[in-house]
């Protein structure tokens, strides 16, 4: 897939990407040069929802006045 570069430096991003990539409007790209001289284009853009299950639960539960208090303690360090 190709794309033309405007005067003003911006391009035009081919639908089989933005639709590969999940971008819609506002989203937003990363261009990363890697070390053999190629550029790789990433979706800098992750919904909320995608990082659901990411971390382990934690081994007890934690009460919100326990994660206030964690907060404070570690507002008070700064």
């Amino acid at each position: 897939m190709r794309t033309t570069i405007t005067s003003k430096g911006q391009i035009t991003v081919p639908k089989a990407i933005r639709d590969r990539l999940h971008l819609h409007p506002g989203d937003q790209i990363e261009f990363a040069v890697c070390e053999d001289g190629r550029i790789e284009v990433l979706a800098a853009t992750i919904p909320v929802a995608s990082l659901k299950g990411f971390l382990p639960p934690p081994s007890r539960p934690v009460s919100l006045a326990d994660m206030d208090l964690a907060i404070r303690k570690r507002a008070a360090k700064l």
